[in-house]
Parts: structure tokens; C-alpha cells; sequence
């Protein structure tokens, strides 16, 4: 029958209902931080397309890079001008998404991180190659008494599913890319991300929005069995 059972009925990912309820543990929709969205407008405007699907909460993570060296003052700042602008049902929090680089050592030395509940830290390497020592930064951010959360594991064209699995068993998190179950980053991360979902590998679930007009292709376009709407659901924390 195949991955999920090749039959079932499929449906899009907006109008399968798994959104309704939906902790968004990724998403770039603070404005004007980052690669993500550039305005309070449009921030408003995608939070508006997500209470029309039943989101409950979003998290705010915009990038800290060497290339994008966003200061933990200034996110906060901004966070609580968008909380300010916003008055829907959403609930908006804040942490951000770390890539593990050298400007990461030095906030982890500081302890200048802004983290989830419990301190949950987003982390995330190029998609493409691998950081000097990634078991090494995830293993000290565990030191420091932080969570790791790995995003997108799927898309990293260098990490095999086994890989995934060991960093499950260091204690590692992972976050599936909601988009990716539909090939939009390409078949070979779906197949992946299809079979991490399998293996019940992910922790958490994100949009990583960036553009409203995107989400809502993403979410619209493609189509999902409910076995695999059924493992999301399982999984929205």
C-alpha cells in the first residue's frame, strides 16, 4: 500500500483541519528583522490568515546569524510593538532561531538566548553543509542547561535519517517544516521528512513563514493523507 497508505483520501494541508489548534513553533513573521516579513501590516495580515485557520499560538523566531546579528533587546522591542498591534486570539511569544555559528558561542557564553518554555533553544546549520562540530555546539548548549530543538532536520541535505535518530537519542529535538510533508522544499526532503514523521522523530511543528503569499500556497496547494494529518496532529505541542 505504501508510506501512509498510498489510497487514502488527501486533502490540503488548509483544509484538512490540521491547523486548527496549531502551535507554530517556527515562523519569521516579526517584522522588519530579519528575511521574513518586512512590515507590522503585513505581520497582522498573516496572523489574520491564521486565526481563519484555527492557529492558537505562534512563536516568533527571527534568525540570529553572524550575517543577521539581532541584538535580544531590540527583538524584544519589536515583539512588544506587534503584541501592541495585534488584538486577535493568536497567542504570540517570543524566542528566535540560532544557527550555529560563531556569533552562537559567543551568546551561549553569555547566556544571551531567547529560548521557549522549559529552555527550549531553536537551532539550525546550513541546509547544505554541516557546522565545524555540530554534535559539539548541541552538546554544549545541553550543558549550559538549554533544550535543543533542531529545525528542519529534513531539509539538511547532510543529515541521513540515522543522523536524525542519534540526535533524538542525545536528547536533541526535532521540528518538521509543515511544508515540507508536500514536497515544497523538493521530493527528497519530503521523503525524508515522510519518514522521520513515521519513526515519530519530531518533537514539534513549524510554518517557518516568511511571506504571506507563500504560507498560503503551501498550506493550499498540496495534498496530505489523514495518516499523515493524524501524526501531526499527534505531535502539535
Amino acid at each position: 500500500m505504501g508510506l501512509f497508505g498510498l489510497f487514502q483520501t488527501k486533502r490540503s494541508l488548509e483544509k484538512s483541519g490540521v491547523l486548527n489548534g496549531f502551535n507554530d513553533r517556527h515562523s519569521h513573521i516579526l517584522f522588519g528583522v530579519d528575511d521574513g516579513i518586512k512590515t507590522s501590516e503585513d505581520s497582522l495580515a498573516v496572523l489574520s490568515y491564521m486565526e481563519s485557520l484555527g492557529v492558537k499560538e505562534v512563536w516568533c523566531t527571527p534568525h540570529i546569524m553572524e550575517d543577521v546579528p539581532n541584538e535580544t533587546n531590540v527583538l524584544k522591542s519589536r515583539f512588544d510593538e506587534l503584541c501592541a498591534l495585534y488584538k486577535g486570539p493568536v497567542k504570540l511569544h517570543l524566542a528566535a532561531e540560532y544557527m550555529i555559528d560563531t556569533l552562537f558561542e559567543e551568546r551561549l557564553k553569555n547566556r544571551d538566548l531567547l529560548t521557549m518554555e522549559n529552555d527550549m533553544l531553536l537551532m539550525e546549520t546550513s541546509t547544505v553543509t554541516p557546522p565545524f562540530n555540530l554534535k559539539g555546539s548541541l552538546s554544549a548548549a545541553m550543558s549550559a542547561g538549554y533544550r535543543p530543538i533542531f529545525a528542519h532536520p529534513e531539509r539538511c541535505r547532510f543529515l541521513t535519517v540515522k543522523d536524525c535518530e542519534e540526535l533524538v537519542k542525545m536528547g536533541v529535538r526535532l521540528q518538521l517544516n509543515i511544508a515540507s510533508l508536500i514536497g515544497f522544499y523538493g521530493e527528497s526532503t519530503k521523503i525524508k521528512a515522510m519518514e522521520l514523521l513515521k519513526k515519530n522523530l519530531y518533537y514539534a511543528v513549524g510554518s517557518d513563514c516568511h511571506r504571506l503569499r507563500v504560507l498560503q500556497e503551501q498550506l493550499s496547494r498540496g495534498e496530505v493523507t489523514n495518516d499523515v494529518i493524524q501524526r501531526v496532529k499527534g505531535i502539535i505541542v
